[in-house]
C-alpha cells in the first residue's frame, strides 16, 4: 500500500523515521502540518498514484472533498508524529477514521473491544450463587460494592445510589447509624425498590437487620451475637450474608451462619488500614470455601493520597486473594470518584487472564501521568523575548466582570444577572464571546484560562476557587 504523508518542516525528521520501511512518500507542504489545506493536499497528491493518505491529526479542515476527489481514503494520522509507526503497521488490517486522530480512534477502538470481552467473559463465568442475577465468586468478575454510609439521613438517596449505579458500582450497600430506626430502613429501601443491582443492609443491629428484610439481597454483617437472633430470619428470605469474624472467629461464625440455615455466604477476614496491619492482615484471605469480600474502603479511606493509585493497588492485592467483592465508599471527599476507580480497577483485573501484569490491557486508570512520554520536535525560531512581568495596574473590561463557578457537573459563568451553563470551556467561552460579553483581549485570555480551571476540577472532582490556584 503506497500512503502519501505531509508533513510540517518541524515533524519532518520523526515522519520520515516513522515511515523507514514502509511504501510512502514523505512530502513538506509547509512549516506546521496541521495548517494543511484540501486544496494544498489536492495539489500534491494528484498523480502520485496513492493507495491512502494520513493527514495530521492536529488538522482541523474536513478533507472529504478532497478524498471524493482523489478517489482515495484520507485518513487522520495520531495528533504525535512520534506515533506515527504504530499507525502505519495496522494499516491495510482495519479502516481508520477520517475526522478522529488515529491515536484517539486506536485508545477508543481498544477500549471498545476490552468492554466486549469483559461482557463475554462475565456471561460464559462461572460462579458460587447469584444475588439479583449478579453472579459473586467462581470466575467471575470481583463485584463493587459501594457503600452509602447513613442512608437514612440523606435528604434524597436515590440520587446518590444511581450516582454511584452510572460509577460503575455492582451492588449498593445502604449502611445505617446508630441513630436509625426500623422505620427509616423500610423507607430506604422503599424509595430504591425499582435500582436494578442487588441492595445490601450494613448493620449488626438484629432490629434494623428484620427491619430490612424481605427487601435486602445482601446483609452486611453478620457475627455470633446477632446470628442466633436474625439467622433464622434472613434464611427465610433468602438474603445472602457477608460473615464476619468478632470474639469469635471467622470459621465459627461461617458455621453458625450455615447452621441458621443460610446458604449465600460471603467471608470478609476484615482487611486492615496501612500501618495497622494492612499487610499482616492479608494471611486471613486463603481459602475459607466461600466467595470472599476484600473491604478496600478501610484503607483508601484511612491514607492521605489519591485514591486512583490506590484503589488499583488494592484491586490488584483483592485480585491475588481471589476475592469476590470488592468494598469501596467515598465518603470523605478525597475519595470522591472511588466508586468508578474501583470498577475500572477490577475491569483491569479480569483482563489481566494469563498476563503477569494489569498492563496494555485496553482500559488504564492513568488520571494526571502518563504511560510514556512523547518527544515532539523542539519549536524553531530565530529571535526570543523574554516577557515582562503583568503591569500593576489592571484594566477592567468596560463590558463588565464576570463571575466563575461550578455546580452539578456543570461550568457556570454569570454576567449581569445572565448565568451560561456549559460542560466545556470552551463551549461556554465561545457562548460569552458570541453574546457579546467581552471586549478586551486580556480579559478574553483569562476568561479563557479560568473557564479551564473550571473545567478540570469538574474532571477531576476538586473544588474551584476563582483566581485561585488550582
Amino acid at each position: 500500500m503506497r500512503v502519501l504523508l505531509p508533513t510540517g518542516t518541524i515533524a519532518e525528521k520523526i515522519v520520515r523515521k516513522a515511515a523507514a520501511g514502509f511504501d510512502a512518500d514523505v512530502v513538506v507542504t509547509g512549516k506546521v502540518a496541521s495548517f494543511l489545506t484540501p486544496e494544498k493536499l489536492l495539489s500534491i497528491a494528484r498523480g502520485g498514484d496513492y493507495d491512502a493518505v494520513i493527514t495530521s491529526g492536529m488538522c482541523t479542515a474536513s478533507f472529504a472533498p478532497a478524498e471524493e476527489a482523489l478517489g482515495i481514503p484520507v485518513y487522520r494520522g495520531p495528533r504525535h508524529a512520534a506515533d506515527l509507526g504504530m499507525m502505519l503497521r495496522l494499516l491495510g488490517t482495519m479502516e481508520f477514521s477520517r475526522t478522529v486522530p488515529a491515536d484517539e480512534f486506536l485508545t477508543r477502538m481498544r477500549e471498545d473491544e476490552a468492554k466486549n470481552r469483559l461482557e463475554e467473559m462475565e456471561e460464559e463465568a462461572s460462579c458460587a450463587f447469584f444475588v439479583r442475577g449478579c453472579r459473586i465468586g467462581g470466575t467471575s468478575r470481583m463485584k463493587v460494592l459501594a457503600e452509602i454510609m447513613d442512608a437514612h439521613r440523606l435528604p434524597d438517596i436515590r440520587a446518590t445510589a444511581e450516582r454511584f449505579l452510572a460509577a460503575g458500582a455492582d451492588i449498593i450497600d445502604l449502611g445505617f447509624g446508630f441513630d436509625a430506626v426500623p422505620a427509616d430502613v423500610k423507607r430506604v429501601f422503599a424509595a430504591l425498590r425499582d435500582i436494578p443491582v442487588p441492595l445490601a443492609a450494613d448493620t449488626q443491629d438484629p432490629a434494623l437487620i428484620r427491619a430490612a428484610l424481605p427487601a435486602a439481597d445482601i446483609i452486611l454483617s453478620l457475627q455470633e451475637e446477632n446470628i442466633p437472633l436474625v439467622g433464622a430470619a434472613i434464611a427465610a428470605a433468602g438474603a445472602a450474608v457477608v460473615v464476619v469474624p468478632g470474639d469469635a472467629s471467622l470459621a465459627e461464625n461461617i458455621r453458625a451462619a450455615e447452621a441458621a440455615g443460610i446458604s449465600r455466604i460471603i467471608a470478609d477476614p476484615l482487611l486492615q488500614p496501612a500501618g495497622s496491619g494492612l499487610v499482616s492482615s492479608l494471611s486471613s484471605f486463603g481459602d475459607v470455601g466461600h466467595p470472599l469480600f476484600f473491604g478496600a474502603g478501610n484503607v483508601t479511606e484511612l491514607i492521605d493520597a489519591d485514591s486512583v493509585g490506590v484503589n488499583a493497588l488494592l484491586a490488584a492485592m483483592a485480585h491475588e486473594c481471589h476475592a469476590a467483592v470488592l468494598f469501596t465508599s467515598e465518603h470523605s471527599d478525597k475519595t470522591q470518584g472511588s466508586v468508578r476507580e474501583m470498577r475500572r480497577a477490577a475491569e483491569m483485573m479480569a483482563l489481566m487472564g494469563d498476563r503477569p501484569y494489569p498492563k496494555d490491557l485496553g482500559l488504564s486508570l492513568f488520571c494526571i501521568k502518563e504511560k510514556r512520554r512523547r518527544h515532539e520536535p523542539a519549536i524553531p525560531w530565530e529571535h526570543s523575548r523574554d516577557v515582562p512581568p503583568l503591569p500593576e495596574e489592571l484594566v477592567f473590561d468596560p463590558r463588565g466582570n464576570l463571575r466563575i463557578g461550578i455546580e452539578d457537573g456543570w461550568i457556570i459563568v454569570e454576567h449581569q444577572g445572565t448565568a451560561f451553563r456549559g460542560r466545556k470551556w470552551d463551549e461556554v467561552f465561545h457562548a460569552i464571546l458570541a453574546d457579546g460579553r467581552v471586549s478586551l483581549m486580556d480579559h478574553a485570555a483569562y476568561l479563557g484560562k479560568e473557564l479551564y480551571k473550571a473545567e478540570l476540577a469538574l474532571r477531576f472532582g476538586r473544588s474551584f476557587e476563582q483566581d485561585g490556584e488550582f
